[in-house]
């Protein structure tokens, strides 16, 4: 089973119907991706499920009903294993944006890495998992493919923000200042720690 975020709502896609009270089970192919993201933005449908009987071809079959764009970041620690932050909309979160033509996704999530924080010397230690979230660009729906990657660094320069991105602050987080960080983030990246860091889900 799949989650693709509405802001910090998830969309689930299933192998298997679901039949519970209050929530959509919807056929992949009659989905009308426009209508359900707006039902659940709104919270006028509290959960829901698209059903398509072929788990391998799920996510397949659904990316072909929506633009995709396909983005990379790092979840990075340093020799303090402090995990770097960045500050956007209001909203702590992880450095990432998207891959651009000839570049590989590690090459991406290294890239991006770097220049929305400024921190330099990073290494990948491992892949992680990737989310999926909806979002709207000039006026049009699309899902944002992210792939994450667990980084290492022993860089102690300046941290600089990639203002041109929104970015208002950098920082490097303990895990207490991480926890209290992550009540400000967002879901999927909230998701990330859970399965990555094994941190505790917040109340």
């Amino acid at each position: 089973m799949y989650k693709v975020f509405v802001n910090d709502r998830p969309i689930y896609l299933t192998s298997e119907m679901v039949y519970q009270k209050d929530s959509k089970c919807i056929p992949l192919k009659e989905a009308d991706l426009e209508t359900i993201v707006k039902k659940v933005a709104k919270n006028k449908w509290p959960q829901v499920y698209l059903f398509y009987p072929n788990g391998e071809l799920i996510l397949q079959k659904f990316k072909k009903k929506i633009p995709v764009v396909v983005a990379a970041g790092g979840l990075v620690k340093n020799e303090q294993e402090e995990i770097l932050f960045i500050k956007r909309n209001g909203k702590w979160d992880l450095p990432k944006g998207r891959v651009e033509n000839k570049e590989t996704i590690e090459e991406a999530a290294i890239r991006e890495t770097e220049e929305e924080t400024g921190v330099e010397d990073l290494e990948i230690v491992k892949p992680l998992q990737i989310t999926y979230h909806f979002f709207k660009r000039n006026g049009k729906l699309k899902l944002k493919e992210t792939y994450w990657f667990e980084m290492k660094t022993n860089f102690k320069g300046t941290l600089k923000p990639q203002k041109s991105e929104g970015i208002k602050k950098v920082a490097w987080k303990n895990p207490k200042k991480t926890s209290k960080a992550l009540h400000k983030s967002y879901a999927n990246i909230r998701e990330l720690f859970f399965q990555e860091i094994n941190l505790k889900p917040l109340k």
